[in-house]
């Protein structure tokens, strides 16, 4: 570290019912990886959103290079250096690969004309050095969540900026991409870049970083050097004390089939997938990106066709052709993607809770609100929900108070058998050892939980089977005496 790049100073933000910043210091030497760390709605994504000129700041200073500078918007933050990977994907998906990384500062001809040729071949450039393997021409919606999320680094590499914040970069990335993703980060750091990391995955702030500042509610707790502090330590920085138990699961033995999928196929994506779902089990699916988890559970949902095999709920066959008919038959489907898929961002918490059990509060033109509203308040309570009330836009919310709106709006269907994808993506510590929790509960009561991560401690942890697929086959189904990290990668990366 060889000088200050960038401080903030007393940084104020307040939002319609929010106090989101309140006198919050940070600072970012030059060559430094500074992580920011807290729970969700703790305020780190809103202090670097007015960083990057999303956000205006309401009182406050911010110096670069020891220089008091003015950040209005987008083009002031990228005029002094600045870059931001956001924490959920902000690509065009219907332009090329080449057309996003370049957005706004095509290079252009002599006559005023965008040089695509120079464009395309920079790009193509840019994804041989990080070893992707597509061409700079193909659309972005052609590509999975992984090779998105890696375009964005990418892009937000090619500004040649001296300050690069990343928000939440490894969470839609494989071990590979995320190794990579570290040499590059060295690589800028022996450049002098300085870099601001947030994450929830404590292992990668210990790996990656050189400090770490931890906020909650609003407000700067501390900042410690990372070698100097210990996982414990930050936790209760984080929660305001100490999280003993943080994977929440009483194990015990399971009953009935409660679903049973034989042979489910779809040509290049799925073949011959077959497993059972026990009662009061939580059946964990691990893989690598593209393994097929995500689709094979689409197609159980409804929301994708499948050519052959058949679906067996409770030991009866059912013609599943759309989420409709899931639902019916008590299956309820948590999607990986909250924003694309799941939530309406510009609805409140309430709508976004309660939308599936209409037929509860509703008939004809009649009303009942107070049951809408004690079932939208009750999970807000029981999920720990951070919002000022349920008449809050989900877009206003934090990622991680967002999946936790999209999980409440399934518990309210009561379902039998709940798929969650990715459910404590983007969720800090302390509202997944609530998530762990909620989940334990339902099992108790009977919920059939199948449970989609790339976070193998949680999959070792919370699950009761573990299966492990790769390329749209299931290699096996582990029971928790052959649980390990080890085994579980032996098999998702194709192994007998």
């Amino acid at each position: 570290m060889s000088g200050k790049l960038l401080e903030m100073s007393g940084v104020n933000k307040r939002f319609p019912g929010v106090y989101a910043l309140k006198g919050v210091d940070f600072e970012l030497e030059s060559g430094e990886v500074h992580a920011l760390l807290g729970e969700n709605g703790a305020g780190k994504s809103t202090l670097m959103k007015i960083l990057s000129g999303i956000y205006s700041i309401d009182e406050g200073k911010i110096f670069i290079n020891g220089q008091e500078v003015q950040i209005n918007d987008v083009k002031d933050a990228q005029k002094y250096g600045i870059s931001i990977i956001h924490q959920e994907i902000c690509l065009v998906p219907y332009l090329s690969i080449a057309e996003n990384i370049y957005l706004g500062r095509e290079p252009v001809k002599k006559t005023g004309f965008i040089d695509k040729k120079t464009m395309y071949e920079n790009a193509q450039k840019f994804l041989d050095e990080f070893d992707l393997g597509v061409s700079a021409r193909t659309i972005v919606n052609k590509l999975n969540v992984a090779q998105q999320q890696m375009i964005e680094i990418i892009k937000a590499v090619s500004f040649n900026s001296k300050i690069i914040v990343m928000d939440e970069p490894t969470s839609s990335l494989t071990e590979k991409e995320v190794d990579f993703l570290f040499k590059t980060i060295r690589n800028l750091k022996a450049q002098g870049v300085g870099m601001v990391y947030i994450s929830h995955r404590m292992n990668e702030l210990f790996e990656i970083t050189d400090r770490i500042t931890v906020m909650r509610d609003g407000a700067c707790i501390g900042t410690v050097v990372t070698k100097e502090t210990t996982h414990e330590k930050l936790i209760a920085m984080m929660v305001g004390r100490e999280l003993t138990n943080y994977y929440v699961r009483d194990f015990s033995t399971t009953g009935e089939t409660v679903l049973k999928v034989n042979n489910l196929s779809r040509k290049g994506v799925l073949e011959n997938a077959s497993f059972e779902l026990k009662k009061g089990e939580i059946l964990g699916f691990a893989g690598l990106v593209g393994a097929g988890r995500s689709e094979l559970m689409k197609c159980i949902f409804g929301l994708d066709p499948f050519e052959q095999g058949e679906i067996l709920v409770n030991g009866e066959k059912k013609a599943i052709k759309n989420p409709n008919d899931a639902i019916k038959n008590g299956i309820a489907y948590v999607t990986e993607n909250r924003k694309e898929e799941g939530l309406f961002l510009i609805q409140s918490v309430r709508y976004n809770t309660t939308i599936k059990i209409l037929d509860k509060f509703m008939k004809f033109f009649s009303v009942d609100s107070k049951y809408e509203n004690n079932a939208a308040n009750n999970y807000i309570k029981d999920l720990s929900i951070k919002t000022p009330s349920a008449d809050q836009e989900v877009g206003n919310l934090s990622g991680g108070n967002q999946q936790k709106v999209l999980i409440s709006r399934w518990l309210a269907t009561k379902p039998r058998v709940l798929i969650l994808d990715e459910p404590t993506r983007g969720v800090d510590v302390g509202a997944k050892a609530e998530i762990y929790s909620i989940m334990n509960r339902l099992v108790k009561e009977g919920v059939s939980i199948i449970m989609i991560s790339s976070e193998l401690p949680e999959v070792i942890n919370m699950s009761d089977r573990v299966a492990v697929m790769c390329k749209g086959k299931i290699q096996t189904i582990l029971d928790r005496g052959r649980f390990s990290q080890e085994t579980i990668m032996h098999y998702a990366t194709g192994g007998n």
